[in-house]
């Protein structure tokens, strides 16, 4: 067997407190958010959070005491099965909030995308971990990119820009830890970086001067700096068709973000009451039910992408920051169990499971306090959703499962 099973599974405690921090948090703070609303769709959700969050603790216990080898045979079949929910989103999935991104079934909506995000890093993590498939080899690497661009460009589509990027967002620290060539990761981020200093001449050119320079130290074959060279100029020339294929509504919040365009009361409005709120929590907060902005319901979105500024704002500085380091606690203790598993597999799990989270809480939080553009990511275990707290579990589970190693 891949992987030994476990007669006796314990959940590790460092990920269980976490845990349950996590729904403490989130039930305060979408109570909070919701319970004072004149809808009653709304005030309704924090029954429902209760629910998935209970739900959620049943996944993350079971999960934790399936047998290991049971995630790496079936992740393939897992991720198909996915693929094809995703590609025939367009036929039966219902629309809600401008995107088509659930399937209904018996009153219950079900985001597939939201399920793809842990599916692909096991899928990921199976792949890397069989010891031919090097991510320094040109052809390993295209499959590694080919599994994460599938449903990346059909999530991209709904629109739902922020669970897309997800998806790309785990590459780069799996196959770092896989052990690919620094250089290659120089590569691959560089037009990245040539995409957005394109929209400026002089950046443009700085950059390219740079990754000349860098490519010149490099001491690498001719064809390798002539075809770099030449894949970053083409990235910089494309750079406008690629950015006329985003939305008007994601142009605008880019725009905003970046300061190119002012709408206090359009795409800024969300950015600006989030500050607000956060600024006006201080030291200790408002109060729990007292905070203003969230109260008078001058902010967007707060009880789901938005829902840090409700804790900001009640509680202040010093409660913001028990949020924090309860993440950080909980994504430190999976590197070391990443460090300690006893296969390369588990191992590539946990750190792909562990960016996955990290990028979204730090995308969440950027954007509440205008440092990222507003991209439509939750807050990880704290956001009111069924669909990502049922995710989230899931992925606590498997870091135990893995820690029982």
């Amino acid at each position: 067997m891949l992987i030994p099973e476990l007669k006796r599974a314990k959940l590790d405690r460092v990920i269980l407190i976490c845990v349950l921090l996590f729904c403490l948090f989130s039930l305060l703070a979408v109570y909070s958010a919701t319970h004072s609303s004149e809808s009653p769709a709304i005030r309704e959700n924090f029954n429902k959070q209760m629910i998935w969050i209970g739900a959620g603790l049943v996944v993350f216990y079971l999960v934790a005491r399936i047998p290991p080898v049971v995630f790496y045979s079936s992740c393939y079949s897992l991720y198909a099965i996915l693929v094809f929910m995703l590609l025939i989103m367009d036929v039966f999935g219902i629309i809600a909030g401008g995107s088509r991104r659930w399937f209904e079934i018996a009153g219950i909506r079900i985001q597939p995308s939201e399920f793809m995000k842990p599916v692909l890093v096991m899928t990921l993590a199976h792949f890397l971990s069989v010891e031919t498939h090097s991510p320094n080899r040109l052809r390993y690497l295209l499959i590694v990119f080919g599994l994460a661009l599938a449903p990346f460009a059909l999530v991209i589509q709904q629109p739902d820009l922020g669970t897309s990027l997800v998806y790309l967002a785990v590459l780069i620290p799996m196959l770092y830890w896989r052990g690919i060539d620094p250089f290659i990761i120089f590569v691959l981020a560089a037009p990245a970086v040539t995409f957005f200093a394109s929209f400026n001449l002089i950046s443009f050119f700085i950059v390219i001067l740079l990754i000349t320079a860098v490519l010149y130290l490099s001491g690498r074959r001719k064809s390798v700096f002539i075809g770099v060279f030449l894949v970053n100029i083409a990235v910089g020339l494309l750079s406008p068709v690629m950015w006329n294929r985003l939305h008007a509504y994601q142009q605008q919040r880019v725009l905003t973000f970046l300061g190119l365009v002012s709408d206090p009361q359009g795409t800024g409005y969300q950015i600006i009451q989030s500050k607000v709120a956060i600024g006006s929590g201080g030291l200790l907060g408002k109060g729990l039910l007292h905070g203003t902005q969230t109260q008078l319901r001058f902010l967007p979105a707060q009880h789901t992408d938005f829902i840090f500024s409700v804790l900001a704002e009640e509680w202040g500085l010093l409660g913001s920051l028990a949020v924090l380091l309860t993440f950080f606690i909980f994504l430190q203790r999976t590197i070391k169990i990443a460090s300690s598993a006893n296969h390369r597999f588990a191992s590539l799990l946990c750190i792909g499971l562990m960016s996955m989270l990290a990028f979204q809480i730090i995308v969440n939080i950027g954007m509440t306090m205008g440092v990222a553009p507003v991209a439509g990511v939750p807050l990880p275990y704290i956001s009111y959703g069924g669909s990502a707290m049922l995710t989230n579990m899931l992925v606590a589970g498997m870091i135990c499962n893995v820690a029982n190693q």
